[in-house]
Order: C-alpha cells, then sequence, then structure tokens
C-alpha cells in the first residue's frame, strides 16, 4: 500500500468518524457541524468568491513578508556567522528575539503603523526573520571546514566562496529553516488578520465566531490546513530536491 493510499484512507476514516458522531451527538450545528455541512459552506464560498478572495488576500501578505524574512535572515544569518562581533552581540540579541511570540508585536505595530495591512504585514516577517536567521547562521557554521580549505587553496574568496562552497552546503539547514519560518509566518498572519481585520482568512475565522457560523470556521480552518500540507510537501519539498542536484549536495 503506498504512502497516498494509507492518508486518503485515513482521512476517510476521520471524516466518517466526524460525519457520524455529528449526526449522532445531539448539538446543535452551530456547535458541531456535520461534515456535510461544512463542504456546503466551503464550496459555496468558494463559488461567491468570499474564501477565494480570502485565499488571495492572505497569500499576496504571507509572500511578501516570507520573502523579506528570507532576504534579511540569511543576510543577518552571513554576518552573524562571518564576523565575531556581530556573533557576540546581534546574534544574542536575535536568539532572544525569537523566543517572543511574533502575536506580541502586534500592539507595537498597531501604534507604529495603525491598524491597516503594514502592521500584519510586520508580524508575519518579524515571525519569520528569527527563525530565518538562526537557522541560516547554524548552516553557515556547519559548513566542514575542509570544504572551505579545499576552496580557498583554489583561490575561492568573496562573493565566489560564499556562493559556490558556504551556500550549497548549507542547503539542508536553510531549507529546515525556510520550513519552520513559514509555519511561524502562516501562525502570525492568521493571528494579525484575526485581531486586525483588513481581509482574508483570519477575518473570515473571526466573522464565522462572531456569527456563530462554526461550518465557516471549520472550511477556513480545512483552507489553512491544505495551504499549509502543499506548501511544505510540495514546494518546499521540491525545492529542496532541485537545490541539492543543482548544487551536487545530493545526486
Amino acid at each position: 500500500m503506498t504512502t497516498a493510499l494509507r492518508r486518503v484512507i485515513f482521512i476517510a476514516m476521520i471524516a466518517a468518524i466526524w460525519e457520524v458522531t455529528s449526526r449522532l451527538s445531539g448539538l446543535p450545528s452551530f456547535m458541531f457541524p456535520s461534515l456535510t455541512q461544512v463542504f456546503e459552506t466551503l464550496v459555496n464560498g468558494l463559488i461567491s468568491g468570499q474564501i477565494t478572495a480570502a485565499i488571495g488576500k492572505s497569500l499576496g501578505r504571507i509572500l511578501l513578508g516570507f520573502l523579506i524574512a528570507i532576504i534579511l535572515g540569511l543576510i543577518l544569518g552571513y554576518f552573524i556567522w562571518r564576523y565575531k562581533l556581530v556573533e557576540d552581540t546581534l546574534g544574542f540579541v536575535v536568539t532572544a528575539l525569537q523566543s517572543i511570540p511574533s502575536i506580541v508585536w502586534f500592539p507595537l505595530a498597531i501604534i507604529w503603523f495603525g491598524l491597516n495591512d503594514f502592521s500584519i504585514l510586520f508580524i508575519v516577517t518579524i515571525g519569520a526573520t528569527w527563525t530565518m536567521t538562526v537557522n541560516a547562521t547554524s548552516g553557515f557554521k556547519n559548513v566542514p571546514p575542509l570544504y572551505q580549505r579545499v576552496a580557498k587553496t583554489y583561490g575561492s574568496t568573496g562573493f565566489h566562496f560564499v556562493r559556490t562552497v558556504i551556500l550549497p552546503a548549507s542547503v539542508p539547514q536553510i531549507i529546515s529553516g525556510l520550513r519552520i519560518a513559514w509555519a511561524f509566518s502562516w501562525r502570525a498572519l492568521m493571528a494579525g488578520e484575526l485581531l486586525g481585520g483588513g481581509g482574508g482568512l483570519g477575518q473570515l475565522l473571526e466573522m464565522g465566531r462572531s456569527l456563530g457560523q462554526m461550518d465557516l470556521v471549520i472550511s477556513v480552518m480545512i483552507i489553512i490546513a491544505i495551504i499549509g500540507t502543499i506548501v511544505d510537501n510540495v514546494v518546499f519539498s521540491r525545492i529542496e530536491r532541485n537545490i541539492q542536484m543543482k548544487w551536487g549536495v545530493h545526486s
């Protein structure tokens, strides 16, 4: 039995248990909707454009914030790895900041930017930057010294040295950092949209809660889970394989 088939069977079992339990529980639909009702709401939301528009807004925000976080994380990680003074100062601060949940920054973001898209973008970026920095630093530090000595013996220096030796050898750690950073930024985005509005999947969650529409809440949760699964198991896995094959880390 293939992995995909096992997963399909397992999900089907969960769906069947959910449907039967919701119908036999006697609880009102606004507390425990049936799976049929949830999928009806999901399909209607996709057809009407309500959920589709929310997905577009959320993805636009997270892609921009995540891209900024990747660039900042790689740059900061490089300087922390490269210079001892930066590691002893900025590196220490980054480690401390990583322990602060990104949503804690939201009140500060509101004061700085107001209750708008910039506040949400800020906490999305914050949610991923520190994790990306720590993982990039760790990846650069774990490059085998033998690789570095051989490259320098052949005259590789500066940007050429970083591009041909440091980055390829750091790929596994960087990809791991990307996955973790994406998870943190995705959660930060949902929390920011829940509190700050401005459209998006998080606002749909809040609307479903305020209206007592648990079928809408669960529909959005399913969309969030599907997007997260696709990004991790399809996008990042494919990027990892392609980069490893290109740079000869993995055949």
